[in-house]
């Protein structure tokens, strides 16, 4: 159920992201949306600790701030990936990910979901 849960959200928080700024992401309908949160999961299961792996001296280096630069890349992996979803550029991708980020971390807080 807790799976259930966060696709959902992060479905949800995929489409009012694009929703308030239609210049940053574009989703087709609650459809790619719901794909998207599905592939993002995917991807940082088991695409992000590999790039996590291979950039760990630079992730060391810039005291973790390079993770923004991972996730901005898995985002921008997700848009090759899903048709209906897109996200313009490297730096839409980062504000896209940050936005998402902290969107997640404060619905999962006030729903009581340990991240």
């Amino acid at each position: 159920m807790n799976i259930l849960f966060r696709i959902l959200v992060t479905s949800i928080l995929v489409m009012v992201i694009s929703y308030f700024f239609p210049s940053i992401a574009h989703v087709d309908g609650l459809k790619s949306a719901i794909i998207v949160a599905i592939v993002l999961g995917l991807l940082n299961v088991f695409v992000k600790p590999i790039f996590v792996l291979f950039t760990f001296p630079l992730t060391v280096f810039t005291l973790g701030l390079f993770l923004l630069v991972i996730n901005a890349a898995i985002i921008a992996l997700c848009t090759k990936l899903v048709d209906g979803f897109s996200v313009n550029g490297f730096f839409g991708a980062l504000f896209f990910s940050i936005i998402l980020s902290l969107s997640q971390s404060v619905v999962y807080k006030l729903s009581g979901e340990n991240k």
